[in-house]
């Protein structure tokens, strides 16, 4: 058995909500909320989750903060639920290549030793227009891998901040053996999607999964191939979308078009320009169901949302999750 076909199990047809964090004004983590949030998703019927991923700031955090994070996280995770953590680095001034990718290395280190069964590759952005930018791409990427863990790619766009993967550079990702899957995330490229899923499929490897990252198209990223759902979306009315992927999985055609429905309007609401916002906004989906209180909804780093669209999201946020 390879590391791959080891751990497809875990993730094929799972939702990992990407989970933000509860900050104070002050930036520190509201604790209690904290607490309260790992309590309320242990309860829903999720695969795992994935933590310092772009809606939980991990490249933001300061190392013991992130680090407490991924405790709380994984004391509150039951047995059989698996942990995904985002890995990277933010590069400094004056740093050269080899330091970026050591960083990178040490966070996926401190993951791992923090109680992170898998790790997702951030995606190298400022490689973006170097002459060797494809190479380069690789090479970071064998850096993780060398970490032995499981490592799911992040294809994201590039105006979000990625950096685009030529399918030449995909081939050569998806051969290393520790590389699970990629996590698509195009918002309104659908036809990169649809490329990478083809991709995919011309692979061959049916251990090599499509994770779908389209919150904003959701139901349609499952039809197209995607077997597991990691999403900044499932962070909030977390069943809702889960039960979506179950439909799916199982055929019930009449229920994944409501659900759809469902899903595709609280994703109007929560992810839009401007996009940066969008952390904000979860975090107040999360005061609609009653998982956090209003004053753990700080995010230093996003855009300020108005009184009138957080009454928005909160009325949406009701009406969608209620049965």
């Amino acid at each position: 058995m390879s590391l791959r076909s080891d751990w497809t199990p875990y993730l094929k047809g799972g939702l990992f909500p990407a989970v933000p964090v509860p900050l104070t004004t002050d930036g520190r983590t509201h604790l209690e909320a904290q607490e309260r949030y790992v309590r309320h998703m242990a309860t829903q019927p999720v695969a795992g989750v994935a933590v310092w991923a772009h809606t939980g700031r991990g490249l933001l955090l300061a190392p013991e903060q992130r680090n407490q994070l991924m405790r709380s996280w994984r004391a509150g995770m039951v047995t059989g639920r698996h942990i995904i953590a985002g890995v990277g680095a933010r590069p400094a001034p004056g740093q050269t290549r080899r330091q970026i990718f050591d960083a990178a290395v040490r966070m996926g280190e401190e993951a791992l030793e923090n109680g992170a069964d898998m790790l997702m590759a951030y995606a190298p952005s400022y490689l973006r227009g170097a002459p060797d930018q494809d190479e380069a791409i690789v090479e970071y990427h064998r850096r993780l891998a060398a970490l032995g863990a499981p490592l799911i790619l992040f294809y994201l766009y590039e105006e979000a901040g990625g950096v685009s993967y030529s399918p030449a550079v995909l081939t050569e990702l998806f051969k290393l053996p520790e590389v699970v899957g990629v996590k698509m995330a195009t918002l309104d490229s659908v036809m990169t999607f649809q490329d990478v899923a083809a991709q995919i499929r011309q692979a061959g490897d049916p251990s090599l999964l499509l994770i779908t990252g389209e919150d904003r198209f959701l139901g349609y990223s499952l039809m197209c191939g995607a077997e597991a759902a990691l999403i900044g979306m499932g962070a909030a009315c977390t069943t809702l979308q889960a039960d979506l992927l179950r439909a799916h999985a199982t055929g019930d055609a009449g229920a994944f078009l409501d659900l759809n429905r469902r899903v595709d309007r609280f994703a109007q609401i929560t992810f839009t320009r401007p996009m940066e916002g969008y952390i904000q906004r979860m975090l107040w989906a999360l005061v609609a169901e009653g998982v956090i209180p209003a004053e753990a909804t700080f995010d230093p780093w996003g855009p300020a949302i108005t009184q009138t669209e957080i009454d928005r999201i909160m009325q949406v946020t009701r009406e969608v999750s209620a049965r």
